[in-house]
């Protein structure tokens, strides 16, 4: 019999070289190179689906009807804002996170709103249906409608799409899916990246709306190849630590609506909650207030959120200072400090900086410089920042205080929790005067730690 030719495929980026090496010659990650069996050459996409070798029209762009694309909600509110919405016919969805963290979770709660007024199907490739019913009656959802199968065939699955015709179709998980058509095992690149495009296929063929659970790995990327992340409409991570009790839902790709959107749940023994004001997890409550910390406004996709950055500046014991940033960019931290010297004449050269964004949010937007800045300041003084104050504002290298976008939504959620003061930067100013909030612009650094001085 004859030996099956083999190459090697690389895990990450799902480049093919004959020959195994430490490190992928595509991407340069090491370690990542495992071993295939190479297929057939016979074009199964001909054979199986003959529909799918016709060639399509040529249109032109101004004859194309440019319509907006209806959608149905979950019924959890802030599962629909991070999909812009709603999730949409024919739409795929990618979700992943860390095991344990509720994803399996959602969907179910998710599904158990939409059997009430749609067709739906559960497809489980890692638990029973017994395991599921446990779940379902854990979390008392009203399930009675909701179809549910155990398979991990790819053919098999695309036979009860094809018979039941769901609205919504959950694949749990993408990695535990296999196609007869290929001999690789379950989870390797070319099975994940196989049975996701075929999946992706009968979405846009026949409507239904898939949501497809994806492994991650421990770097906290999607596991599998790159393409999984590209042929999808969808892709949402799961973030949050899985000792606490709140969740955070992130749109990393979004071709139905706006990335970067941000849902915020807590997860209690009914399983997950919207939370209507997250920005009260990411505040402390201080009976009051302490050297140290401030409170800013960050931009989620359209939503403005109020997080309090802390700050510790203590003498460093070391030859080299530690700067540690938890939440926020470590290397723009040392950058911040480097401006706090030169243009405000306030040294750390001899202290340990720490940083800290409170409730586990990641702020990657460099509107948090300015917070940032009059923190350290606050800790260093071991003087409390006024009361009732909020900043936001991007610090440039020359000192300059540089505009936030949507400067006029933070301020008004600001003063709709009750902050008295702002401070921002001066071409964020709004012309009209919003009620029980005051305003101070600023141009620089300097001037802003003056003004802070004068308030306290």
């Amino acid at each position: 019999m004859a030996k099956a030719k083999t190459n090697y495929t690389c895990s990450d980026c799902g480049g093919i070289t004959s020959k195994w090496g430490g490190q992928c010659p595509a991407c340069g990650a090491w370690n990542t190179l495992v071993e295939t069996i190479v297929e057939s050459g016979s074009n199964r996409f001909s054979v199986q689906h003959q529909g799918l070798a016709q060639t399509a029209p040529v249109l032109s762009l101004a004859d194309i009807e440019a319509i907006d694309v209806p959608r149905f909600g979950t019924g959890i509110e802030e599962f629909d804002r991070v999909l812009g919405g709603g999730l949409v016919a024919g739409g795929v969805v990618l979700i992943g996170g860390d095991p344990g963290i509720g994803k399996s979770t959602l969907l179910l709660q998710a599904l158990a709103n939409l059997s009430r007024i749609k067709k739906v199907l559960y497809v489980s490739g890692e638990e029973s249906g017994a395991q599921i019913a446990l779940r379902a009656k854990r979390l008392a959802v009203d399930a009675k409608d909701l179809k549910l199968q155990a398979e991990i065939q790819l053919e098999k699955i695309l036979t009860t799409l094809a018979e039941h015709k769901p609205d919504v179709a959950v694949i749990d998980s993408i990695q535990t899916v296999y196609s007869d058509a290929l001999s690789s095992a379950p989870g390797s690149v070319a099975q994940v990246r196989e049975c996701a495009a075929q999946l992706t296929r009968i979405a846009k063929q026949t409507g239904i709306t898939i949501i497809m659970v994806g492994h991650v790995t421990k770097e906290g990327a999607l596991a599998g190849p790159r393409v999984l992340e590209h042929i999808v409409d969808t892709v949402l991570y799961f973030e949050g630590d899985t000792h606490s009790s709140f969740r955070l839902v992130r749109a990393i790709k979004n071709r139905f609506g706006a990335v970067n959107e941000l849902g915020v749940f807590a997860m209690t023994e009914k399983g997950l909650k919207g939370v209507s004001n997250p920005s009260a997890l990411f505040l402390s409550q201080h009976d009051n207030p302490v050297p140290g910390a401030c409170v800013m406004v960050t931009q989620e996709g359209t939503r403005p959120l109020l997080v309090e950055i802390q700050a510790l500046v203590d003498t460093s014991h070391l030859p080299n200072a530690r700067r540690l940033s938890v939440g926020l960019e470590q290397n723009r931290l040392a950058m911040l400090l480097a401006v706090l010297h030169r243009h405000a004449g306030i040294a750390a050269f001899d202290q340990d900086v720490f940083i800290n964004a409170v409730g586990g949010v990641k702020i990657t937007e460099p509107a948090a410089d300015l917070a940032v800045l009059l923190a350290i300041h606050s800790s260093m003084r071991s003087r409390p920042l006024p009361r009732g104050l909020v900043v936001f504002g991007e610090v440039g290298l020359a000192g300059e205080i540089r505009p936030a976008p949507r400067g006029q939504e933070r301020l008004r959620e600001a003063a709709k929790l009750g902050f008295s003061l702002a401070l921002i930067p001066k071409s964020n100013a709004p012309k009209q005067k919003i009620e029980g909030l005051t305003i101070i612009g600023v141009e620089r650094i300097d001037e802003a730690l003056n003004r802070v001085r004068e308030h306290e």
